[in-house]
């Protein structure tokens, strides 16, 4: 049976310590047809009674609550009958760290507490929540069909960035990494780049993350690579031995002033529902790169990247996706290999490997 048909949506239960969080978040979900809220719980307590009663599919869950926090409830999931669990904070200064060991613990994905004072956010965190449940439902039953689940976009990257128009594109001597990933990505990024050498290529990276996270998790994975890694800031340049990644609710491209790569952040519409995009980024390196880049496509639901896998190979950049099994959500680069755009299919723990050797080749 698939989610979404008329006998089997995605039951989801909220547990969050604030009634008017609750209310609303349950309000969002119950606008599509394809999940169902079963109930609502103010503390895990309560939770553990509710799911004796029924289990859901996916729990989205506080992190600072009465009785017992959410890492300390997410641990119990996860050590005596999983369930797939997205963090919904407020990420505070503090929060934020708390939120980066919650994906440690096994939750599927983070998003930011919806803020209930404005309207344009509350539709933009509908889309992100229902998309984020969705996900959550893929990556516990993924050898199931979800065809039904797949995000139809909203807008392309032709709202940031209008198509290349030439394919002329002077060689360099540095090369550029491009890499894009939603669900799953952020371990998959840290495994990726914890293996790279001091001296790799720069790196530009969009993963799905809300604001205020990003900085954060660039942070935290400074401290473990031995390449630098910080949340893009509009004009750094990318050289060898850093990573840049895009800071949450801004789309970054790549751009390029003769042989200095840079990165441009800025505002602008959600692009395949996701602010920053994956497409904009790729589509801003086929143009600025061309042939002195590779592109990387990791777990991730949905097709944001996909097109602009392609146009990064049509452009001569050498392309890589992460292969079914050690993908969270198989969404994006499935997406990416049916249309052609990928070189190389990969499992993550080869990935490194192949780019580092593919410098010397471009």
């Amino acid at each position: 049976m698939q989610f979404g048909s008329l006998n089997k949506r995605i039951k989801v239960l909220i547990v969050d310590d604030s009634a008017i969080v609750r209310q609303t978040l349950a309000r969002i979900l119950s606008m599509d047809s394809s999940i169902e809220v079963m109930d609502t719980a103010s503390d895990p307590f309560f939770a553990v009674k509710k799911i004796q009663q029924e289990l859901p599919d996916v729990i989205t869950l506080d992190v600072e609550m009465p009785r017992m926090d959410g890492l300390t409830f997410l641990k119990k999931i996860m050590s005596q009958h999983p369930i797939p669990v997205v963090i919904i904070s407020s990420l505070t200064a503090q929060g934020t760290e708390t939120a980066l060991k919650a994906l440690e613990y096994g939750a599927v994905e983070i998003i930011t507490k919806p803020q209930l004072d404005t309207k344009k956010f509350i539709e933009e965190s509908r889309i992100r929540l229902c998309d984020v449940v969705k996900a959550a439902a893929m990556a516990r039953l993924k050898q199931r069909n979800y065809s039904s689940m797949q995000v139809t976009p909203k807008f392309s990257a032709d709202v940031i960035i209008p198509p290349r128009a030439s394919s002329s594109m002077i060689k360099t001597t540095e090369v550029v990494v491009a890499i894009g990933a939603s669900t799953g990505g952020t371990e998959a990024l840290k495994t990726l780049l914890e293996t790279l050498p001091a001296d790799s290529p720069g790196i530009v990276i969009v993963q799905h993350m809300p604001e205020n996270f990003t900085k954060s998790f660039a942070n935290r994975l400074n401290d473990l690579c031995r390449i630098t890694v910080k949340e893009a800031e509009d004009g750094d340049s990318v050289i060898r031995g850093r990573a840049l990644i895009a800071p949450g609710n801004k789309h970054m491209l790549l751009k390029r002033s003769g042989a200095r790569y840079y990165v441009e952040v800025k505002d602008g519409p959600l692009v395949n529902r996701h602010r920053p995009a994956v497409d904009v980024l790729f589509r801003s390196t086929s143009r600025y790169a061309g042939s002195n880049a590779i592109g990387i496509i990791l777990t991730g639901m949905g097709d944001d990247g996909a097109h602009g896998l392609l146009e990064m190979k049509q452009a001569g950049a050498k392309t890589i996706a992460q292969d079914e099994h050690s993908c969270v959500v198989f969404g994006m680069p499935k997406e990416a290999i049916k249309l052609n755009a990928v070189d190389k299919i990969l499992p993550l723990d080869q990935i490194a490997d192949t780019m580092i050797k593919w410098q010397y080749a471009l």
